[in-house]
C-alpha cells in the first residue's frame, strides 16, 4: 500500500499536482518491481515458487564454462521420430569380453601376472584394469594377430592361457612395488645384499638364489648413494645418526657412514623424499628379518 505524506491538519492533498504525484509514485514502484524480477510480498505471506518455463530442444554438452546453463538445439520442424532399429549388433569375432578398463579383482591380477610372464606387463600386478593394462593387452593382441581392442575377451584369454603357466603366489603378489631387476653378476655368488637403483629394490641372495626382496630408496643428487662392491662392516640395531640426529633402526653399514636401514619417513612418504646417502627400506618387518640373517663381512653390491 502506498502511503501519502500527511500535510497541514492531517488531510491528504487533493487533486492537482498532489494526485498526479501519487499516480506517478505508484507507477514507478510497479515498474521497479517488474524490472527486479520479483513481486511485492504482503507482510507474513509465503513467496510462491516460480513457474518453470518450458525450453524447447535438447540440452547439449557445450555449455559455456562457469555459466552452468546448457545451450539448446531447437528441434527441426520437419523432423519425424525414427523407428527403433530391429537389427542386432554384429557378434564380436573375438568372443565375449571378460575384463575391460575399470574392472578389478583376482582375475585382473592373474591377467597382469600372465602378461608379465611373457614381457607384456612391466610392473607388479595391481588387480586394477587401468590404462597400463589396456596397453599391455593391446600389445599382446597385436603380436597374436588379434584386434587390438585392449579388452580381455575369450579368444585373447584362451591364447594367453596357452602361452603361460598358472601364476604363483609370489607372481600374483610380488614383494616389491616394481619388478625386481635381474641381479648383477656380482650378486650371483656368496651371501649378498644386491641393490638395484634402477628398479629401486633390494634382494637378499645366497649363491644366486633370491631369498627375499624389498622396496628401497636412495640419497638425493646432493648426497648420492655410492655404487660398487662393499661389505658389511658394522651392524647397529638401535642406531641414531650423529650427523642428523635421526633414527636408523636395523642399520648395516657398508661404506663410510652409508648403511642399509629402516626408514619411518620412507614408510610414511614413499618416494617423495630421499635419504642422505643411505639405502632406506620401507618395510620394517622385512628389514628386521634381513638384519637377523646378515653377518658382518657379507657382500653388498649397489648398481644402477
Amino acid at each position: 500500500m502506498i502511503r501519502t505524506r500527511r500535510t497541514g491538519r492531517g488531510h491528504a492533498p487533493r487533486g492537482g499536482r498532489g494526485a498526479a504525484a501519487t499516480v506517478a509514485a505508484v507507477a514507478v514502484l510497479a515498474l521497479t518491481a517488474v524490472t527486479a524480477g520479483c513481486e511485492p510480498q504482503a507482510a507474513g505471506s509465503t513467496p510462491s515458487a516460480p513457474t518453470p518455463v518450458p525450453v524447447s530442444g535438447t540440452p547439449t554438452d557445450d555449455a559455456e564454462p562457469g555459466t552452468g546453463e546448457p545451450t539448446t538445439t531447437p528441434p527441426s520442424a520437419s523432423a519425424e521420430p525414427s523407428a527403433p532399429s530391429t537389427s542386432a549388433p554384429p557378434p564380436d569375432p573375438q568372443g565375449k569380453v571378460l575384463m575391460a578398463s575399470g574392472a578389478q579383482g583376482k582375475q585382473v591380477r592373474e591377467l597382469q601376472a600372465r602378461l608379465r610372464q611373457i614381457g607384456h606387463f612391466d610392473r607388479s600386478p595391481t588387480g586394477y584394469y587401468g590404462t597400463v593394462t589396456v596397453a599391455s593387452v593391446q600389445s599382446f593382441q597385436g603380436k597374436r594377430g588379434l584386434s587390438r581392442t585392449g579388452k580381455a575377451d575369450t579368444l585373447t584369454w584362451q591364447k594367453l592361457l596357452g602361452m603361460t603357466h598358472e601364476p604363483t603366489a609370489a607372481e600374483l603378489n610380488p614383494p616389491t612395488t616394481r619388478p625386481v631387476a635381474k641381479p648383477d653378476k656380482r650378486c650371483m655368488t656368496g651371501r649378498v645384499i644386491c641393490i638395484s637403483k634402477n628398479s629401486r629394490s633390494l634382494s637378499w641372495m645366497i649363491d644366486g638364489t633370491v631369498l627375499s626382496s624389498m622396496d628401497v630408496r636412495f640419497g638425493s643428487q646432493y648426497t648420492p648413494t655410492r655404487e660398487g662392491t662393499f661389505s658389511v662392516y658394522w651392524k647397529s640395531r638401535h642406531h641414531v645418526s650423529t650427523l642428523y640426529d635421526s633414527p636408523m633402526p636395523y642399520a648395516m653399514f657398508f661404506s663410510g657412514g652409508q648403511a642399509v636401514h629402516y626408514s619411518s619417513d620412507f614408510a610414511a612418504r614413499g618416494y617423495n623424499g630421499a635419504s642422505h646417502g643411505c639405502v632406506n627400506v620401507r618395510d620394517e618387518g622385512k628389514i628386521a628379518s634381513l638384519f637377523a640373517q646378515v653377518r658382518k663381512g657379507d657382500k653388498v653390491v649397489v648398481y644402477g
